[in-house]
């Protein structure tokens, strides 16, 4: 067994583990602050949003790609003057080919853009394709993808209301599913990645991954926690540290065996390729499994456990299990001061000891044979020696 297995056995037996539920307050804060960067990167910078969203003429033509080809491609745009042509976008498709994006053109400063394009690459005018991109289409993008979400997040909320019965497993589930997809987002806004029809796929994508390893943990918490209201040896929040940990190396092998083939995608759509929605998908995929890794282990069990905390039941359980805790606590202390009191600690020591010795030690007849010794069917009585003789009954009594 490896070593990581090793670890994962010892784990769901609850020999080793990590507090997951009693540091909760520290990956909250860290999960808020997380979600703060995320929102200011939303609400200062924006998103890049792509030209699906915002509409434009987009132009490729095959050409030797080369240091300065974006350059020298992104002067020859500007040099047009085109009316409203703003900042062209330039990038290199897999080093044969260059992609020009602009706002959206009238017809004639188009063919001029194209006429340029042309130019700059040493071909024909022809060769240079374009297509125009309403911004309706973008936003009709947008509306269903945030409507997806929202149908998606209502049968979510449901699905787990009715599988658990518990509607404070949905209220957590729901709360990591923003989470993530906030975090996401956020990051894209920070780091200024271009938003396109992949990425909204991608983000969709996300979500039902991070639901899938939440709901994993979830069952592992039910099987935990049923009839914990009937006993007193655990609250409710250290079953659910004792699912954690017996699902987390689950939880690890299965993010890091999704991560390896994503993290391939994204480096052959960034570096081979350069752009493109391969790369715009692997990226979304990656942050958000990652992310929503994070949350199955480290906010969505916390916060069903917080839930769970607040309910009259556990309460009584948790002063149920806090009294059984002092009792024991004081009955592991009360041997030692019985054995104290009244002596001095010398005597006391020597005495438990004798006492001890006494009674683990066998007799010379019991060890000679390896048996404990049997007690005696006979009546005995003390003899004038100290040592313990049989009585016998006269024979006229005996049989009576």
């Amino acid at each position: 067994m490896s070593k990581l297995g090793q670890i994962g056995a010892k784990l769901h037996r609850g020999d080793i583990s990590y507090d997951f539920i009693g540091h909760r307050k520290f990956w909250f804060s860290l999960s808020a602050v997380l979600v703060i960067i995320s929102l200011a990167g939303l609400f200062v910078r924006g998103l890049a949003l792509g030209i699906e969203f915002k509409g434009g003429v987009e132009y490729e033509a095959k050409v030797k790609v080369t240091d300065s080809t974006v350059q020298d491609f992104g002067d020859a745009v500007k040099a047009t003057n085109a009316k409203d042509l703003g900042d062209p976008v330039v990038t290199t498709i897999n080093n044969e080919k260059v992609r020009v994006q602009t706002k959206p053109l009238a017809q004639a400063d188009i063919g001029t853009v194209r006429a340029a394009i042309a130019k700059e690459a040493g071909i024909p005018a022809e060769q240079v394709t374009s297509q125009q991109i309403g911004a309706s289409w973008g936003q009709q993008i947008a509306n269903k993808a945030i409507m997806a979400l929202i149908v998606f997040l209502v049968l979510v909320f449901g699905v787990i209301w009715i599988y658990f019965r518990e509607p404070k497993a949905s209220m957590a589930a729901i709360i990591a599913l923003v989470h993530d997809v906030t975090i996401t987002v956020g990051l894209y806004a920070l780091i200024g990645f271009d938003v396109t029809p992949a990425t909204v796929i991608g983000v969709l994508t996300i979500l039902g991954y991070s639901l899938y390893d939440t709901v994993v943990v979830f069952d592992k918490v039910r099987e935990n926690t049923r009839g914990i209201t009937g006993s007193n040896r655990y609250t409710y929040s250290d079953a659910t540290n004792l699912a954690v940990n017996q699902t987390v190396v689950r939880s690890i092998n299965t993010t890091v065996t999704a991560l390896l083939p994503i993290g391939a995608i994204l480096v052959v759509g960034t570096v081979v390729l350069g752009t493109g929605p391969l790369k715009d998908l692997s990226l979304a995929l990656f942050v958000g499994v990652a992310i929503g890794a994070y949350s199955s282990i480290f906010i969505a069990p916390a916060l069903l456990a917080v839930f769970k905390e607040r309910e009259p039941g556990m309460q009584a359980l948790n002063k149920r299990v806090s009294a059984k805790k002092a009792q024991l606590a004081a009955a592991a202390a009360a041997p030692v001061s019985v054995a104290t009191a009244g002596a001095p600690a010398g005597a006391a020591a020597r005495s438990a000891v004798q006492d001890s010795t006494r009674q683990d030690t066998p007799r010379k007849a019991d060890r000679a044979t390896g048996t404990a010794p049997t007690p005696s069917s006979r009546p005995m009585k003390a003899a004038a020696a100290g040592r313990p003789q049989p009585t016998r009954k006269p024979r006229s009594k005996r049989g009576k």
